[in-house]
């Protein structure tokens, strides 16, 4: 029996010399094929008689060969195949170029149908490489809504439509993984019909409910995984994490600044998860400079006060450093040991007695023991060496990546971790400073409890943010120069280049660098950080950076620069359209951090009406939220998150702005995991969607 998972080599009419090609469209099963959706339709549907054709539309005539010739040009070296084709009322030319192989197929005396639209020369008008086939074929490639597909080399949607429509012919056996009784709820095609829908469609009512169908497919299944996953992680079992508002208080009423309401609210949810004995499954999510790392803070030391132990995990050595200052400041009146391990640091420092370095085997030691109640590294702290006497609580700041499968894979590996506590696993909190829009928080965080932080801080200065012509570029360099002399710091970023041309994006750093540090600014300390450096290296600049030894760090768009840098006032962006508005907000908030007035300056070449309006957005809003949701509509999911790392099929990634679509798959999929948690009564369903996770990789 010939299934959906057949390998595309068991059809006959599929050799060596095409099984290569078609690997480059990721097609290696018939169910590949078949779900090569089509990019767009073109409409041939509008036959005409030879008299009535008019140029400058899309239409289709058929008639019969009457003339045949193909000649060579010999000033350009193209071969010619002209044809004449006749019907009742009139006759029309039709030529294609370097196609010589056409004279056999287009015979005098056959029957043809031609689908495209005319030109116009000094002998008429005439088809210019037309689509064709035979009149006697059932019309696949003209005559009709045609589907055009994603191509490659040696590969056209001709041959991908005509392998299609065999495939069709074919005794196929189509098992729907959605079940029946939601298809008809919604009204939505089976799959078989569906697939034909999308390939073959009649008429464009046809082709949209089956992507509607395909649409629904891939949200559905996101949302049965997520609920899953959330099903699993609620059959765990945590340690109960008691705290004392007595003694929680003191400490707030101890901070210099007062908690905004939604730090208020964020840090009592994040509380209440961890009285109860089910694990914490939460994000937080905020805005840059939202202070997430006080609300975190407060989970650490409702869990330290409860003698369990409890770990931070950043994702680099500066930002695990930054955090270890951070927290041993704000606990420098309790007497709660904090640690520092990482590959170059081994800490410990216990409320405000002095910091005491020591060996990596020492660290490690207390730690199993018990000795240190809170550990701050990077995500090297869940390695196999590492043991733990109680760790009843794991924090992971991802800052500003957006990693969906990074934190799946974390979470996993964080609830294998070695914690000391028989059959328990801890309670899990993944802060992240990407503003999720709503949408997007709905389709792919529904196993995550969410805590929002969407205001700032009162005494916060606004950033003011302008977009730089060309002209104004000394002004805004004379401008950098009185700042410096201030003793504010500076950030340069450049463009983002594409992973491939990274060699390119070093080269262009490097002059650059050396550009503003011979011509520009010769009497200042320029850093450079860029994706070539060994991690040592861009370490130790981004640490002499925090340190004030360098006034203005250049940097390429790859290098994590989350580090909090107070005394910095500047963030100048070389070519501002070429990022997203959330990245560009993200640079964005590695300023203002302090009471100095802070500036932001985008540097762009382009006029052009979006480019503009994009930057114009960063201008007039300071609200990552609302950029982001502006950035998901200008630019699209797939911008938004980058193709790469979201891996959603493109029918997913178009209807991720569909709140209703959403919300109704999300509805069908609770019902439906209500009825049957384990998918025990559906495990073909159950397949198909790990099947889709795994290709997808996301959260």
């Amino acid at each position: 029996m010939i299934t959906l998972k057949t390998p595309i080599q068991k059809l006959p009419r599929i050799g060596e010399k095409y099984l290569s090609k078609i690997s480059h469209l990721n097609i290696h099963t018939i169910g590949d094929l078949f779900f090569h959706f089509p990019a767009r339709y073109v409409d041939y549907s509008n036959l005409m008689p030879i008299s009535q054709i008019k140029t400058d539309e899309l239409i289709t005539i058929q008639g019969k060969i009457t003339k045949n010739k193909t000649t060579r040009t010999w000033r350009r070296k193209m071969y010619l195949t002209e044809i004449l084709v006749s019907d009742a009322t009139g006759s029309v030319k039709a030529l294609w170029f370097n196609q010589p192989y056409l004279t056999e197929a287009l015979e005098e005396g056959r029957e043809i149908r031609l689908s495209g639209k005319l030109s116009k020369g000094k002998s008429g008008i005439y088809f210019s490489n037309p689509s064709w086939e035979l009149a006697s074929r059932i019309p696949t490639n003209t005559g009709r809504l045609v589907p055009i597909y994603p191509e490659t080399a040696g590969v056209t949607s001709r041959w991908l439509r005509w392998q299609i429509q065999c495939l069709f012919k074919l005794n196929i056996e189509f098992f729907d993984p959605i079940p029946q009784e939601i298809l008809q709820k919604l009204h939505l095609p089976d799959l078989k019909r569906a697939l034909f829908w999308i390939h073959f469609p009649k008429k464009e009512d046809q082709y949209l409910l089956a992507q509607k169908r395909f649409a629904f497919q891939e949200m559905f299944f996101l949302q049965i995984k997520s609920l899953l996953v959330r099903h699993q992680w609620n059959q765990e079992k945590a340690v109960a994490i008691k705290f004392n508002e007595k003694q929680i208080n003191p400490f707030l009423k101890s901070l210099p600044f007062q908690l905004t309401n939604s730090q208020k609210k964020a840090y009592l949810e994040i509380l209440k998860d961890l009285i109860k004995e089910q694990p914490m499954n939460r994000l937080l999510n905020g805005d840059v400079g939202s202070g997430k790392t006080i609300v975190a803070a407060i989970a650490l030391l409702a869990t330290a006060l409860a003698k369990y132990q409890s770990t931070l995990m950043a994702p680099t050595e500066v930002l695990a450093l930054q955090h270890f200052k951070n927290i041993t400041t704000l606990f420098a009146l309790h007497k709660i040991t904090i640690g520092l391990l990482t590959n170059s640091y081994q800490i410990i420092k216990k409320g405000n007695a002095a910091e005491k370095k020591i060996t990596r085997s020492e660290i490690l030691e207390k730690i199993k023991k018990g000795q240190v109640d809170i550990i701050i590294g990077t995500h090297s702290l869940i390695q196999k060496d590492i043991r733990f006497k109680n760790l009843a609580l794991v924090i992971i700041d991802e800052q500003h990546r957006f990693g969906v499968s990074q934190r799946a894979f974390l979470q996993q590996e964080a609830s294998k971790i070695s914690d000391g506590i028989k059959n328990k696993i801890p309670h899990f909190l993944t802060m992240s400073a990407t503003p999720i829009p709503r949408t997007l928080a709905l389709a792919f965080f529904g196993n995550l409890d969410l805590s929002i932080l969407d205001e700032m801080p009162k005494d916060r200065k606004k950033i003011i943010t302008q977009i730089i012509s060309p002209t104004d570029r000394q002004k805004t360099y004379n401008f950098i120069q009185k700042e410096v002399a201030d003793s504010r710091q500076v950030f340069i970023i450049l463009p983002l280049v594409e992973e491939s041309k990274i060699l390119t994006e070093t080269k262009a750093a490097v002059q650059e660098h050396r550009r503003l540090s011979e011509e520009v600014f010769p009497d200042l300390k320029i850093g450079l950080v860029h994706g070539r450096l060994k991690s040592e290296e861009k370490e130790r600049v981004m640490q002499n950076f925090q340190e004030n030894k360098i006034n203005i760090l250049v940097a390429t768009s790859v290098v994590e620069v989350g580090v909090d840098i107070p005394n910095a006032s500047i963030m100048l962006i070389e070519d501002a359209d070429r990022f997203g508005l959330s990245q560009l907000h993200q640079f964005r908030g590695r300023v203002g951090r302090s009471s100095y007035q802070s500036y932001c300056f985008l540097f762009s070449e382009k006029n052009s009406g979006l480019a503009q309006r994009r930057l114009k957005a960063l201008e007039k809003s300071q609200n990552g939220f609302e950029i982001a949701e502006k950035d998901l509509k200008l630019r699209g999911p797939g911008e938004f998150f980058g193709t790469r790392q979201s891996g959603l099929p493109d029918i997913g990634m178009e209807n991720l702005t569909n709140i209703k679509l959403i919300k109704i798959s999300r509805n069908e999929a609770e019902n439906l995991i209500t009825d049957d948690p384990f998918l025990e009564k559906h495990s073909s369903l159950k397949k198909e969607v790990d099947t889709f996770y795994q290709k997808i990789h996301l959260e």
